[in-house]
């Protein structure tokens, strides 16, 4: 029996696994790529570790949960994350963890030894779920942790700890990072051990003069709780960061003497390259300079690299659909570890190169009118990234030579259509690759490289494929608009079953519109967007000038300093042409975002009104000084310099223009976007008068997903709101 689209609801889609995707497990490549592990679940229930060979995925048992079972225990300990040591005779288990920030990085570490056959846990003296980042020394003695800010190592075979740091605290963090390091830097991991174990090189963050801003927790008390969370708004100065080193021999410590102010630059960037060098980043305040510095241990000696500007600002990590923003950003090396690859957008295109470390040398590995959007990994002789030259709206795997001569090759079959990710093995021989597209869930399976040919398939999302197969399913397509200033814009349509064009349709436009994030991408669409369609809506996602399309630099970079302007006129020039197609109720326009795409939605029924009936704000930034400076200082600069452009970049400078009908939703404990943006916006829509519409959901984060019931709760929301307002 097929199944009417009309049985389609959001307690199916939220609230049961009818709809939910399979997601691929993580993987940790062994043997340089030629196996991989994976955390899986016995049959009784609990966690094991699971051995694939990279060349035929023949499985067998690595680590089993009886060995995971600690002495008198009745269950195996829950794998998390683990590690292994250089030989694979120790595995490093991380579980019981909490939350710091966004992710759950603290946690207990226990040690199994595959010669000694036994579990033991380290930094046991210490709280439940108190350690961090904890990693072997090379020579498979020691591990090395983080515990209340300080850095501590642990000999295997005595027991004994030696603390390495003694002035950890909230305000003085050793080897982790404040709230905006990892938030914008995507920094957790503090610090390393050198190749030779003989020393740790860390970073060490004086957070003493960043403010702190105060969340309100009103409903797990009679009394209400203040939640304090170190956050440095605009021009407010950033933490005073450096890099040490520890000699692990008698514990003293060397701070290497990076030039410049340490509170008007970041530093983003460390690694060791072999037992006596280390790279070190640095980012200017304005972040539109990064330098990168060799510094040898022994001699002391700090050399410039290499240097790179731009009248805009100087990425770390490139936002993209194809990328993975908590990476690190590590520099790869290659050819021996004597030169580092570095993707820039000096030019009219992203590119790589390759730069030596010891001449400053610089190689174009990437030539052509392309853009890069993502390094991957090299092999022997190529690089591996991902770019499309053809369609900004979709990502493919290529490869060129390392020596900066040859040809761009193509590696994704033409057969997988859309946006494709991987994951590739250190040898380069191997690589987990997952696709999607508009029509199409995310899968996954095991190629070899270079000839992408399929080893296994890990995830084939065929209970979701099967349900959707019950469904009467909306259709989905590209188009391009070109605005009335002469921009093209891509945009993605979704179309309600049995589309009428001689018909009238409400129209939804999802937004987001800034550097972080891309909308209109050759991705499954959602079970949102499946059931918006469903109910009559035609849903449409556009990319402006500013978003990370590979369309070159310049589309990218002009909106450095027009936040809030640029991004908005571009999405409504462009809504302007769609609203001439003739299927289009012109009466009936919504639009909806969330973050950034909540600051673009209230910026759009403020400054064109005349657009958009109704508008669904959340989480947004109704005022750019509200928030981080990492973030807003990187894409509008300093705030002292131009004052002007933050206050015309933001929403709520445009309140008093609201004719429409706005929702505005936020989480009480949001620490990304704090809550104290929607009451900012709230009082100038009440000084002018302005009735509107609001939802808090008390405690949550961004995501706004705590809780039971809390995601069918917000959909729920949302969508009455739309249909009630587009009858």
């Amino acid at each position: 029996m097929v199944q009417s689209q009309e049985e389609l609801s959001l307690e199916a889609i939220f609230n049961s696994s009818r709809y939910r995707s399979e997601y691929q497990s993580p993987v940790f490549w062994i043997s340089k790529g030629d196996a991989y592990i994976t955390i899986a679940t016995s049959a009784n229930g609990e966690k094991q570790l699971i051995k694939h060979k990279s060349k035929n995925d023949d499985t067998s048992v690595f680590l089993s949960s009886e060995a995971l079972t600690p002495s008198g225990a009745t269950r195996a300990i829950d794998v998390e994350a683990f590690s292994l040591s250089d030989d694979q005779t120790k595995v490093l288990i991380f579980t019981n963890s909490s939350k710091v920030w966004r992710s759950n990085t603290k946690g207990d570490y226990w040690v199994y030894d595959f010669k000694q056959s036994k579990l033991s846990q380290i930094g046991k003296e210490f709280p439940a779920s108190s350690l961090m980042f904890a990693k072997f020394s090379s020579d498979n003695l020691k591990v090395a942790y983080v515990h209340d800010f300080d850095v501590y190592t642990e000999n295997l075979s005595t027991g004994e700890i030696q603390q390495l740091t003694v002035d950890g605290s909230t305000t003085h963090i050793n080897g982790t990072f404040d709230w905006v390091y990892e938030e914008e830097f995507g920094m957790r991991d503090g610090f390393s051990w050198s190749p030779d174990d003989q020393r740790i090189a860390f970073w060490q963050l004086d957070a003493s003069h960043t403010g702190t801003f105060y969340m309100i927790n009103n409903t797990d008390s009679v009394y209400s709780k203040p939640i304090p969370i170190q956050y440095p708004k605009v021009g407010q100065p950033p933490s005073k960061t450096k890099v040490g080193i520890i000699n692990i021999t008698d514990g003293a410590i060397h701070w290497i003497p990076v030039p410049g102010d340490p509170v008007q630059h970041y530093l983003p960037g460390m690694q060791w390259v072999n037992e006596d060098l280390l790279l070190i980043q640095q980012l200017n305040r304005k972040q539109n300079q990064l330098i990168v510095y060799s510094y040898q241990v022994d001699s002391g000696k700090l050399e410039k690299v290499y240097t790179e500007k731009h009248s805009a600002w100087v990425d770390l990590r490139y936002p993209d659909a194809s990328s993975n923003q908590w990476d690190g950003n590590d520099l790869l090396l290659t050819d021996s570890n004597s030169a580092f690859l570095r993707m820039t957008e000096t030019g009219d295109w992203r590119h790589v190169y390759k730069i030596n470390i010891v001449t400053g040398e610089k190689t174009l590995l990437t030539p052509g009118d392309y853009d890069v959007a993502t390094i991957y990994a090299l092999s022997d002789r190529d690089l591996y990234f991902s770019a499309s030259p053809n369609n900004a709206t979709q990502r493919y795997l290529y490869s060129v030579p390392l020596s900066g001569k040859g040809k761009l090759k193509r590696i994704t079959p033409e057969s997988f259509r859309g946006i494709n990710t991987y994951k590739i093995s250190p040898n380069g021989k191997y690589a987990i690759h997952k696709h999607t597209n508009t029509e199409t869930p995310t899968t996954s399976r095991l190629v070899r490289l270079p000839g992408h040919q399929s080893v296994t398939t890990l995830v084939s999302n065929e209970h979701l494929k099967g349900e959707l197969a019950k469904l009467q399913l909306p259709t989905t397509s590209f188009f391009k608009v070109t605005t009335s200033e002469g921009i093209q814009v891509d945009g993605r349509i979704t179309k309600p079953v049995n589309f009428d064009p001689a018909k009238k349709y409400p129209i939804v436009f999802n937004v987001y519109g800034e550097p972080w994030g891309q909308l209109a991408t050759d991705s499954w669409i959602g079970m949102f967007d499946v059931y918006l369609a469903s109910k009559g809506f035609v849903i449409i996602k556009m990319d402006n000038r500013g978003t990370p399309s590979l369309k070159g630099s310049d589309w990218r970079k002009s909106i450095y300093k027009k936040v809030g302007v640029i991004n908005t006129r571009d999405q409504a020039l462009a809504a302007e042409e769609v609203l001439e197609w003739p299927f289009v109720d012109k009466e009936r326009i919504s639009v909806w975002g969330w973050s950034g795409g909540g600051s673009m939605t209230l910026n759009l029924m403020f400054k064109y009104p005349e657009l958009y009936q109704t508008g669904i704000s959340i989480a947004p930034v109704s005022n750019q000084l509200l928030y981080n400076n990492v973030y807003q200082e990187r894409y509008m600069g300093l705030s002292k310099d131009n004052m002007e452009d933050y206050i015309a970049g933001s929403p709520a400078t445009y309140a008093e223009n609201l004719q429409g009908d706005l929702l505005l939703i936020h989480g009480t404990g949001d620490d990304n976007v704090h809550y104290q943006n929607a009451e900012h916006l709230i009082n100038e829509l009440i000084r002018s008068n302005k009735q509107f519409d609001m939802m808090s959901y008390p405690n949550r984060s961004h995501g706004i997903y705590e809780g039971k019931n809390t995601s069918l709760h917000l959909y729920t929301l949302i969508s009455n709101y739309l249909l009630e307002h587009n009858k």
